[in-house]
C-alpha cells in the first residue's frame, strides 16, 4: 500500500488506474487458471518445499537496523 498523504492531486491521479485498466482487471479475476508444463499446479509435497524469494517482514532481525 502507498502512504498517499505526500502525494499531490496529480501524482495520486498517476498512481490511479484507469477506466481500461480496471475492466481488463475484472475480465482477467472472471478467466479460469490454466495450467501448463511451466506452470504446472503445485502438490502439498512441492509446497512443503517451497521457499519464500524475500522475507517476511516479521522475519528481519531488527537489531542489524542501527538506530
Amino acid at each position: 500500500m502507498v502512504n498517499t498523504d505526500f502525494y499531490s492531486e496529480e501524482q495520486l491521479k498517476e498512481l490511479a488506474f484507469t477506466k481500461d485498466e480496471l475492466d481488463l482487471l475484472a475480465k482477467a479475476k472472471q478467466m479460469p487458471i490454466t495450467f501448463d508444463a511451466e506452470c504446472p499446479p503445485t502438490t502439498p509435497e512441492r509446497a512443503l518445499k517451497f521457499r519464500r524469494v524475500n522475507p517476511s517482514r516479521t522475519a528481519i532481525n531488527h537489531t542489524d537496523i542501527p538506530s
